[in-house]
C-alpha cells in the first residue's frame, strides 16, 4: 500500500480509476499498468484490482458501512509501522459513535487495530455490503461492521475474529438444530454462521432474553458415529468455565463468616497446605498467589489431591502478579472441602448448583458414560476424529460437566446468591492481567471497558466461553465439541466489537 491511503467515493466510478491508474504509469510512479491497479486497488482498502472492480461493478447504494470499514483499512494499514501518528479522539468521532468509543475508549482501540495492522494491509475480500451492514474478510480474519441509520452513518459494531480450517468431513454436511425457548434470530444466525465458518462438529449458543427467560440452539451432533444428534440438554465439559462457580462457592462461606478473603489459606486448610504461609484467599481468586499449575491437568480418573499437589503445594511463582494457572483453584477446592467437612462437588452442589437449579451439572470422578457430547480434532484432511474422553485433574479449576442452559442458570443467578456488596466486590478489578485491557476479579476474568465479565475453557475436544454483561447481568454460553477458539463468537452475541 503506498503511503497515501484513500477511499473510494459514495459512487465509486471504474471508468476514472482506470485513467488515474494510466495517469500515474505516465507520470512515471510505476513501471507497469498492473502495478499502478494494484496500488489504486491497496490504497482503497482492497486487496487487487479485481477485487475493486468486482466491488464498484457489484455496488448498487451507497454502503456507509464500506465507506467506513475502508477508513479504518487505510488509517491503521500502517499502524505498527515507525512514524506512523494515531488518530485522536476528534477524529475516531468522526467514524465511530458515542456508544461505541464508551465500550472501547479511543487508546484501547488503537492498540486493538494496531494488532491486525498486517491484515489491514492485504486489503477486504469476499466483500458483501448493503447500506447499513457489511461482511467480509481481511486476510485471516472475518470481519462485519455495521452503521448508525441517520447521518453522519457512523460505526456502531465492528468486529474481527479468526477464520478457522474448514472441515470437509461429509457427516457435518446437513446439521440439524434443535432449540429450547424463544431464540433470537441474531442467536441463531450467529450460531448458523460460526458452525460453517469454524468447522465444528456441534455448537451450542445460549443465552437469556431482556425478560429473564432461558433459550438455547444447538446445531449438529454430540457424536458422529451414532448419529447422535445434538440437543440443548446435552452436557460438555466446561473446564476453566468452572472457576467462577467456585469461586462464588467460597464467597457464600465469606458471605456466611466462615472464611476471611485477606486471611492466609493456610488457616483454612488442613488436607493440603500451601508452601507459602502468607498467600491469603483473595490471592488464590484472582491468580497473584504465585501458586505453581501441576505438569499433568487431564487423566481417566479424578485422582487425589495430594497425588497432584503433594501434601504441600508449591508456590513458586511471582507474589502480587497475575500469572493465570489452574493451582491456586485446586486449593480453593481443598479450601472448600476442608471448611464445609463435605467433598468439593457435594459442597458446591449444596451452596451453588442446587439452589440455581443446574440440575444437569456435575463433578464427575470419570467422564460421563450417557447424555455427553463426544470431543473431536480436525484432520489434516478435514475429516473428524474422535478425541478420547478424560477429566480435569483439579475439579474446582476444571472439573464441571454441564449444559448450555445450566450455565446461562448460572450467569443470571450467581449474585443472588450473594450479599450485594460482595457481589459488586466479585467483578470489581483486583489485578492487572497480562493481555490486552483486562483485568481480574474475585474469579471472573473482567474487560470494564466492554462491560464484560466472564471466562473461557478449552480442553481436548471442547471448548466452552461465559459471557456476562455486569451493568445489565445477562448472560451468553458457547459450547462445542472441538477445539477452537469460541470467544469471538460469543462477543458478537453480546458486544459490538469481537
Amino acid at each position: 500500500m503506498s503511503a497515501q491511503s484513500r477511499r473510494l467515493p459514495d459512487r465509486p466510478n471504474l471508468r476514472y480509476l482506470k485513467i488515474e491508474a494510466k495517469r500515474r504509469l505516465a507520470a512515471g510512479e510505476f513501471t507497469t499498468l498492473h502495478e499502478a491497479q494494484l496500488a489504486i486497488a491497496r490504497e482503497h482498502g482492497l486487496s487487487s484490482w479485481t477485487a475493486l472492480k468486482e466491488l464498484i461493478e457489484a455496488s448498487g447504494p451507497t454502503s456507509h458501512a464500506l465507506t467506513q470499514l475502508l477508513w479504518v483499512v487505510s488509517r491503521f494499514a500502517a499502524a505498527d509501522t515507525p512514524g506512523w501518528t494515531p488518530p485522536n479522539e476528534e477524529e475516531l468521532r468522526r467514524h465511530f459513535d458515542d456508544r461505541y468509543l464508551t465500550l472501547v475508549p479511543p487508546d484501547w482501540l488503537t492498540r486493538l487495530f494496531s494488532t491486525v495492522a498486517p491484515q489491514l494491509r492485504e486489503g477486504l475480500t469476499e466483500v458483501r455490503a448493503e447500506p447499513q451492514r457489511l461482511h467480509a474478510r481481511l486476510a485471516d480474519l472475518r470481519v462485519e461492521a455495521a452503521t448508525e441509520t441517520q447521518p453522519p452513518y457512523r460505526l456502531h459494531m465492528l468486529r474481527m475474529y479468526p477464520l478457522e480450517t474448514k472441515a470437509t468431513d461429509p457427516r457435518v454436511a446437513a446439521p440439524a438444530t434443535n432449540t429450547f425457548g424463544p431464540v433470537p434470530q441474531e442467536a441463531a444466525a450467529v450460531a448458523a454462521d460460526a458452525y460453517a465458518e469454524l468447522g465444528l462438529v456441534g455448537l451450542t449458543v445460549a443465552g437469556a432474553s431482556d425478560d429473564g427467560s432461558v433459550w438455547a440452539t444447538a446445531r449438529g451432533w454430540a457424536g458422529l458415529d451414532q448419529d447422535d444428534v445434538l440437543l440443548p440438554e446435552h452436557r460438555f465439559p466446561a473446564y476453566a468455565v468452572t472457576k467462577p462457580i467456585t469461586a462464588t462457592a467460597v464467597l457464600r462461606l465469606v458471605a456466611d463468616g466462615r472464611v476471611r478473603l485477606d486471611e492466609p489459606a493456610n488457616a483454612y486448610l488442613r488436607t493440603i497446605r500451601l508452601a507459602d504461609d502468607t498467600v491469603t484467599v483473595r490471592e488464590l481468586l484472582t491468580h497473584t498467589g504465585g501458586v505453581e499449575t501441576p505438569a499433568s491437568m487431564f487423566a481417566d480418573r479424578v485422582p487425589d489431591l495430594a497425588s497432584v499437589t503433594g501434601p504441600v503445594a508449591a508456590c513458586g511463582g511471582q507474589r502480587g502478579t497475575f500469572a493465570y494457572g489452574h493451582g491456586g483453584y485446586g486449593m480453593l477446592g481443598q479450601l472448600i472441602a476442608d471448611v464445609t467437612a463435605l467433598p468439593y462437588p457435594q459442597a458446591v452442589a449444596r451452596m451453588v448448583l442446587d439452589p440455581l437449579g443446574m440440575t444437569g451439572s456435575s463433578f464427575p470422578t470419570t467422564p460421563p458414560a450417557t447424555g455427553a457430547a463426544t470431543g473431536y480434532r480436525l484432520s489434516d484432511e478435514g475429516s473428524f476424529e474422535p478425541v478420547p474422553a478424560q477429566v480435569f485433574t483439579l475439579p474446582a479449576a476444571g472439573g464441571l460437566w454441564t449444559t448450555a442452559l445450566d450455565l446461562v442458570r448460572f450467569g443470571l443467578g450467581w449474585s443472588s446468591l450473594l450479599p450485594d456488596t460482595l457481589a459488586r466486590e466479585a467483578l470489581s478489578p483486583q489485578a492487572e492481567r497480562d493481555d490486552l485491557g483486562g483485568q481480574a476479579g474475585l474469579g471472573w476474568m473482567l474487560v470494564s471497558a466492554k462491560d464484560v465479565a466472564g471466562h473461557p475453557g478449552a480442553g481436548a475436544g471442547f471448548s466452552a466461553s461465559l459471557i456476562v454483561r455486569p451493568s445489565s447481568g445477562r448472560p451468553w454460553v458457547v459450547l462445542t465439541n472441538r477445539t477452537v477458539i469460541v470467544e469471538p463468537v460469543n462477543e458478537r452475541l453480546a458486544l459490538p466489537i469481537a
